[in-house]
């Protein structure tokens, strides 16, 4: 187990996104997830930082561990205040963007991991938690 199962970390700037996704890896690899769980979940996790940064202004990501029965897993949520997404089912297709980007982040995300759930209101901001299982 890590030494710490649970926390919170800001995402204020770039260097809150390498510092997720180092603690993503860290807690992975203390879990033994294996390298390719751990890579999914750390582009996953990647992807939603600069997501919660670039597009909602800013916000944080809380971590947890999380043990079912025999199994552990790793519970990220990335909360922002930002504009909120207007149409979630369409961020979610492959191919559309608000942005710049290629439109694959919240697919793409989804795709990685076990469980993927958005909650987003329009002038509130957005909530995207996941979770992969070892």
């Amino acid at each position: 187990m890590t030494q710490s199962s649970s926390g919170a970390l800001p995402l204020r700037d770039n260097q809150d996104i390498v510092v997720c996704r180092r603690t993503v890896r860290r807690i992975a690899r203390d879990l033994q997830f294996g390298l390719t769980g751990e890579t999914m979940l750390v582009t996953a996790a990647s992807e939603l930082a600069r997501n919660t940064l670039i597009y909602g202004g800013g916000g944080g990501c809380l971590y947890e561990v999380v043990e079912e029965g025999s199994r552990v897993g790793i519970r990220l949520v990335f909360l922002d205040h930002g504009p909120g997404i207007a149409d979630v089912g369409l961020a979610m297709t492959d191919g559309w963007t608000s942005g710049a980007g290629l439109g694959l982040g919240l697919g793409g995300a989804s795709r990685l991991v076990h469980q993927f759930q958005i909650l987003s209101r329009k002038g509130e901001g957005t909530r995207v938690s996941i979770l992969r299982w070892k």
